[in-house]
């Protein structure tokens, strides 16, 4: 493994210690080059509750790898969470900045009602 993904593994093992002693829900985010990935896990990681991504035919359209599709998965995300009864999540960003699709993503959940 290069240096720059061992790096991002390290600060979301960190991340994940922190969101962990939280005990609740949490929303975990996977970015690619060409798609994102979203899951919600239960407290202790071992289920998923609700997942979206971009592979999925409902937000599948031209680029799948944008800050417009990371939105549409978060809202999509939000979505199966409402009717799961989930309304408070921890989010986990799997060690990428906050910033661009992860951004995207999140505040489209949050809009959507999800809380974090």
């Amino acid at each position: 493994m290069t240096n720059k993904s061992i790096q991002r593994q390290r600060r979301a093992r960190r991340g994940r210690s922190k969101v962990r002693s939280l005990g609740i829900n949490r929303l975990t985010v996977y970015r690619s080059n060409k798609h994102i990935y979203a899951q919600i896990m239960d407290s202790k990681g071992s289920e998923i509750l609700a997942s979206a991504s971009t592979n999925e035919n409902e937000i599948k359209q031209g680029n799948n790898g944008n800050i417009d599709a990371a939105s549409r998965v978060g809202k999509l995300i939000a979505e199966r969470a409402k009717t799961k009864g989930i309304k408070e999540v921890a989010f986990d960003r799997s060690g990428y900045k906050y910033h661009g699709r992860v951004k995207a993503l999140a505040e489209a959940a949050r809009e959507e009602g999800l809380n974090f």
